[in-house]
């Protein structure tokens, strides 16, 4: 049985997940339910649980800031938010699982069923880390993403990277150093999170940097000159998001 808390300041919320579990989700075991952060961080380190329900926004602490105070988890997660966007981008950033509010029967058991393989692999703990990375820039540029990786986790100052290159499911990130480091998150994770850290998609395979940009060549699509040299083609229906963005540069 997989031992497990909720904590979500709403009533109905809690009550809502708490019936879903109990007649969908045979192999969970509620140890309990709380419904501020403070009970239930009291309740983590006594209770010790294999799983957490965790609404992103609560008051005074949010489930991010409860889980600094526990750094580093040692237990699965599942965070359960109603339309916190850049939240999602994160926790999606790295590979983690998230319900949104009201709580859909078929995402939760499809949710429970990835914790279960988690459990047996016992190694998630550098994918939370690397959420709590990347969640604190939240109203602001990310200066060092975490990406988590097989072996740990793997910062990148993000003004060292020139631009992404996708590369089927993975992505390729070219660097100042001259060096490339090849990621297994696809184009749309990165410029998700990097977005509003002055990067921009301008072509289905290149998300670039645009503090990078050497020189703009118009055309049709035009195609810009990055800082190492490289040519990337500016996509026609991208154009006028790039002219945009380089007008603010």
């Amino acid at each position: 049985m997989i031992s497990t808390l909720i904590i979500d300041d709403e009533a109905d919320g809690r009550e809502a997940l708490r019936i879903a579990i109990e007649k969908f989700c045979p192999e969970v075991s509620l140890a309990g339910i709380y419904e501020t952060p403070e009970q239930g961080l009291a309740a983590i380190q006594h209770l010790k649980p294999d799983l957490v329900f965790l609404d992103v926004q609560m008051p005074h602490m949010s489930g991010f800031d409860l889980l600094q105070r526990l750094s580093p988890v040692t237990f699965e997660v599942i965070f359960v938010t109603a339309h916190d966007q850049y939240a999602i981008k994160a926790i999606r950033f790295s590979a983690l699982d998230y319900l949104l509010k009201p709580v859909d029967v078929d995402d939760l058991m499809h949710a429970i069923g990835k914790v279960k393989n988690r459990l047996q692999q016992k190694n998630s703990a550098y994918q939370y880390q690397s959420v709590l990375n990347n969640i604190q820039y939240r109203a602001r540029k990310i200066e060092r993403l975490a990406v988590p990786t097989f072996e740990g986790i793997e910062f990148f100052n993000t003004d060292h990277i020139i631009y992404c290159q996708a590369d089927g499911n993975y992505t390729t990130l070219f660097l100042t150093n001259k060096q490339s480091t090849l990621i297994s998150r696809n184009l749309k994770d990165f410029e998700s999170l990097l977005a509003a850290s002055g990067f921009c998609r301008v072509h289905h395979s290149y998300l670039i940097n645009m503090k990078h940009i050497q020189k703009y060549v118009k055309g049709e699509g035009g195609y810009v000159i990055l800082t190492d040299h490289y040519h990337v083609d500016i996509s026609r229906r991208r154009k006028e998001e790039f002219l945009s963005l380089l007008d603010r540069l």
